[in-house]
């Protein structure tokens, strides 16, 4: 069963409730933040409690619907965020203003800005507050169920990609993939994009192997006999999606994983007991030459794969792919501030019963760690960006792009 990284309770149109899971206290702890403003919003992508760019942009979009109901309601004072309800072209100014200042929340992640360009054209179209809130309902409805179809589709694109691939090598054993960061059900609406094509490759094994009735060995006969053995998440420093978010996932779904540091990924090649054929990562932003934005630490990766000869894939939607911008170079690469590089924040165990420790209320303790000194300077950038020249295949829910002779993605047919 996939985790719910994002509650919409949409049984009632005009009076929804959302609720996201605190990505920041996960594995120790599961808690959910209710959002009932675009502020809530702007925080919990700011703050990181959520994250990839799929769910940034439905939480976007889903805190801009919660306002706008919220401004119908009794629960509205006149003055809050200086609202003038008594004139709607007055309230569209003011809603402008704010779809701005929520998109400053995440600048790289290029799904929210779509989101917002959509929002902001349904927002100029309106006549009403009423008629808005429909109108993104409408949308941010569509835009969840499209995500979860298009995130399967991916993950079979992908696997049937990469197991073909390896027929044609003539490669029919066990294999094991790397991933970065989290692109699974907490980064998306569920199922994932890069770790969707795992998931999805998994269960490819699980059918060959039998897992789920392992009296009977499969007498099935299958079209590409290798299969995944097991997935070595890379830690994601400095913020540990991978071991925090990605590890909880694999040990949710009983997928086999060991969890390796950013910088062992050379030797975890040279010495893995089965041979590591893929790197699959997801996006943050793509580019029109197929450049990639995406966590830090993904295009070391690629370079170490490239290296080694492993095929590294991307897996993004095509709402992740950037019509305008040319190059990596043009853009814009967030930089958080030094202190969550100089403290590790985690939960607080006890040493000899290796729980977590609790606090008065009997919750795990959460804890911030400094590993630095304190007036150390620090460089922390979010992203990094992939050239495409490291990147094999580019997979969405269209198919899997891959470069033409000359070594370039022709991805125009997707605009």
């Amino acid at each position: 069963m996939s985790l719910e990284a994002i509650k919409f309770d949409k049984s009632k149109p005009e009076q929804v409730t959302v609720e996201i899971i605190d990505q920041l206290l996960l594995p120790y702890k599961t808690k959910y933040i209710p959002i009932h403003t675009i502020n809530d919003g702007y925080q919990v992508i700011k703050n990181m409690q959520v994250r990839g760019a799929p769910a940034i942009a439905i939480v976007g979009s889903l805190s801009i619907l919660v306002e706008s109901q919220l401004l119908q309601t009794e629960a509205f004072t006149r003055n809050q965020w200086y609202y003038d309800l008594s004139d709607y072209t007055s309230v569209k100014s003011r809603l402008q203003e704010r779809l701005k200042f929520l998109l400053s929340s995440r600048p790289t992640a290029v799904n929210l800005s779509n989101a917002l360009v959509v929002i902001t054209t349904l927002l100029e179209e309106s006549t009403d507050l009423k008629g808005f809130s429909l109108a993104v309902f409408k949308f941010v409805t569509a835009l969840i169920e499209e995500d979860l179809a298009n995130n399967i589709k991916m993950g079979a694109n992908g696997s049937k990609y990469l197991l073909e691939s390896l027929k044609q090598e003539g490669f029919e054993d066990d294999f094991a993939v790397f991933t970065i960061c989290n692109t699974g059900s907490l980064a998306t609406s569920g199922y994932g994009t890069a770790l969707g094509v795992i998931r999805s490759l998994w269960e490819d094994s699980r059918n060959k192997l039998n897992l789920d009735n392992p009296s009977k060995k499969s007498k099935m006969s299958f079209q590409h006999k290798a299969k995944l053995a097991h997935v070595y998440p890379l830690e994601t420093r400095p913020y540990n999606q991978g071991s925090r978010l990605t590890a909880y996932e694999l040990v949710h779904e009983e997928i086999p994983a060991t969890l390796i540091t950013d910088s062992s990924v050379a030797y975890r090649i040279k010495t893995s007991p089965i041979p590591i054929k893929a790197a699959f990562v997801g996006a943050d932003r793509i580019v029109r030459n197929g450049d990639t934005a995406n966590k830090i630490g993904t295009f070391q990766l690629a370079v170490i794969c490239k290296q080694f000869g492993i095929k590294f894939f991307v897996v993004a939607p095509k709402t992740t792919i950037d019509a305008v911008t040319e190059t990596g170079d043009d853009i814009v690469v967030e930089e958080r501030d030094g202190d969550e590089f100089k403290l590790v924040t985690g939960t607080a165990i006890n040493l000899e019963t290796g729980s977590a420790q609790l606090d008065a209320a009997g919750e795990p303790l959460a804890a911030k760690v400094g590993i630095a000194p304190p007036n150390i300077d620090v460089w922390n950038p979010a992203f990094d960006i992939t050239p495409h020249e490291f990147i094999d295949g580019i997979i969405t829910e269209a198919g899997v792009f891959v470069k033409n002779n000359n070594g370039e993605f022709t991805l125009d047919k997707l605009f």
